[in-house]
């Protein structure tokens, strides 16, 4: 029998942290069958990048393709899991050397002390990220997928670097994962973002399994 672990983080407002000036994340009723409707109706109000998402190329450069862009293959197939619970500093070219990733892999989820920061819901500004220098050490390992357990693949007071590496060399972002009860080690991802097509992200579902 497979063993799933779902690792996104639930949509529940007030619950899931987003930067300052994203859309509030909110769920609301606005048919229901007990005031006469003809069915349960809900609405759906976020930012593009709440809660567990896939960047797309769109979203650090202009008049780049959408989500939609980002392949199935990137996203579904082997993955390590890599443990960096043993630093709060950032990731950078020489820590990942020190991770013991395995050669030849292609998808990496960093499981760091961020996945701590999921029992309060206010942001947190100094969670470890990937610096642009660690960025580019993955894109020459191979790597074309990355996923960490926060808001960001980068430093928060330092966005853009990170994210151009990545994106530039077609590399596929996974944000805010749940990671906090994944045994590091190989597992297989599944993460499906919705199609919205242009978009510069989109939510998504993600799981492990094995």
């Amino acid at each position: 029998m497979t063993n799933y672990l779902d690792i996104t983080v639930p949509l529940v407002p007030g619950r899931v942290p987003v930067y300052p000036g994203d859309t509030e994340l909110e769920v609301s009723q606005v048919q229901t069958r007990a005031d006469g409707d003809d069915a349960n109706v809900s609405r759906l109000m976020c930012s593009l990048h709440c809660g567990t998402h896939v960047d797309g190329p769109a979203h650090f450069f202009a008049g780049q393709a959408g989500v939609e862009s980002v392949t199935f293959d990137a996203l579904i197939g082997p993955v390590w899991v890599a443990d960096a619970t043993t630093t709060t500093a950032m990731l950078d070219a020489a820590h990942l050397d020190r991770l013991d990733i395995p050669a030849g892999t292609t998808r990496v989820l960093f499981k760091t002390t961020n996945s701590a920061l999921w029992d309060d819901p206010v942001l947190v500004e100094d969670f470890v990220a990937v610096t642009a220098d660690g960025a580019a050490a993955l894109v020459d390992r191979g790597i074309r997928t990355v996923g960490i357990d926060y808001l960001s693949i980068a430093p928060y007071d330092d966005p853009a670097p990170t994210h151009e590496v990545l994106l530039a060399a077609g590399v596929a972002i996974i944000e805010t994962l749940d990671l906090r009860s994944v045994e590091p080690g190989p597992w297989h991802l599944t993460c499906l973002p919705l199609r919205i097509p242009g978009a510069d992200g989109a939510p998504a579902r993600a799981l492990l399994s094995r």
